[in-house]
Order: structure tokens, then sequence, then C-alpha cells
């Protein structure tokens, strides 16, 4: 396996190459996905709710991240490694600045922001400043209070519009990949054909450029907390390193996810 860089992403963007991701926490996960195919890596915030046992992202503290991401990216070396930040990490430029220069340091290749129009300071300034920005549009689980609950998002035509043009401020702010979680297909589709930038989806059908499931749950192991969104490839097959083979395989034949892991 190369080197993944963000010019090889949006070169399979423009070939129209679906590729595959994972949100993973630990070197040894993150070692056997590098192996099986999986080139691009989160180091979410959502380890608050996988490995910490809260009911939020927002208890996740920059140092939190800061340990998961030295984690990986002991364990995957070629992998283009994106890195969350938390809740609150990023509300002034300085704050910002520091947190985005620790999670590098750390050994992430991108850091991820959530919001819209609002953040495009933030991402024009870091980009300026050798800090690579993946934005973060849709259900942002840092806003569950503001939102009132994890609910589908851009369902009605003005949402969707200003999710739209959002996504498109922060591309001309210079961010260089998109996360889109829980939209409708059609709003998905949309924002895709209209940005350069790769765009992510979870939760937002097969059009995007790529997927990102969590590893726990692409292997079934959380329970009844999994998403609708989510698969569990571990009951088709026999073992952790096929069944990321088997996911890896699937979204690059664009055939995962299916309309019963969509949103409309």
């Amino acid at each position: 396996m190369n080197i993944t860089t963000i010019s090889y992403l949006r070169n399979r963007k423009k070939r129209q190459q679906k590729f595959a991701s994972l949100t993973v926490y630990d070197a040894t996960f993150a070692s056997l996905c590098e192996q099986h195919g999986i080139s691009v890596m989160l180091v979410g915030d959502s380890l608050g709710m996988t490995i910490q046992g809260h009911d939020s992202t927002l208890p996740v503290t920059l140092d939190h991240m800061i340990y998961h991401t030295r984690c990986v990216r002991r364990g995957a070396t070629k992998s283009w490694l994106l890195a969350d930040l938390p809740f609150m990490c990023y509300a002034t430029l300085s704050q910002a600045y520091e947190s985005a220069a620790e999670l590098m340091r750390a050994g992430a290749n991108m850091v991820k922001l959530e919001g819209g129009f609002w953040i495009t300071k933030t991402v024009r300034c870091l980009t300026e400043r050798a800090v690579p920005v993946c934005c973060h549009l849709g259900l942002t689980p840092q806003f569950v209070n503001i939102f009132g609950g994890y609910k589908i998002q851009g369902r009605d035509k003005d949402s969707a519009d200003r999710l739209l043009a959002d996504a498109v401020a922060l591309e001309r702010a210079g961010a260089q990949m998109l996360v889109l979680e829980c939209v409708p297909v059609a709003l998905a589709e949309c924002v895709t054909r209209t940005l350069a930038i790769p765009v992510i989806g979870i939760g937002a059908g097969a059009v995007t450029d790529g997927q990102i499931l969590v590893m726990q749950d692409v292997l079934g192991i959380t329970g009844d907390r999994a998403p609708s969104f989510a698969r569990n490839f571990l009951v088709d097959c026999e073992d952790i390193p096929n069944a990321i083979s088997l996911y890896v395989q699937e979204v690059e034949a664009g055939k995962f996810p299916t309309e019963q892991h969509s949103f409309y």
C-alpha cells in the first residue's frame, strides 16, 4: 500500500472511484485496517460514546484526541489520518491554532471541524498556516443539544439550500474534504457533484465519493446503539480481517450503503 495523500483522494473523485474509510481509535485495529484496504482513517470524538461510554461526544477533551491520534498513527503509517477537533477546542482562532497544532504533531494529516459558513474564517486561517481541514455538515454530533437529539438534517428545501451554501463556502475557504452525515440522498448527491473536493458520507447514501463508519459498527459490537445507516459486516464473514475487506469491496463497488441504510 502506497502512502495516501489528499491529491490521491481528489484523483479518485475525478475518476469516480469510491473509497472506504473507518473511524478507529487504537494501533492494533489501525494496523489491521490498513492491511486490509482502509486508506483513510478518522480518530473521531465519537470515542466519547464508543470507547468511554458517554451518551455524546461532548465530554471528549483535546488530550483524549491527542492520545488516540498517536495510537492510530503508530499502527497506520501510510493511511491519510483525520482527527476531530473536540467540543469547544476551536471556539476562537487562537484555540483552533493550538488545538490543530497538537493534533498534527500527534500524527494527523488533517483536522476535522463541525460547522457551516460561520467557521469559514477558521478554515481559511488554518489552511493558510499549513493545516489541512476537513469540514463536517449535516448531523454534527457536537450540536446535539441545539438539534434536540440525533436527527436527519436537510430534509426541507430551506435547510437543504443552507447546507449546500455552507458546503460551497467552506470549500472556497480552503476545506479539502467534507464529511456529510445523515442527510437525504438527493442532497448528498447535489453536494458531491457541486464540490471539487472529496465528500465522505455516513448515512448519506452511496452517492458520495467515499464512505465512513465507526469500526465497531462495521463489526457489529455496538449492540443496540448501532445506527440504522450502519451494517454488521462481520456477520457475513468468518473473521475481522475479512469483514473489513468486505466493507472496502462493497463501498468501492457502490454496493454499500443500500437504500436500507439511506435516508430519502
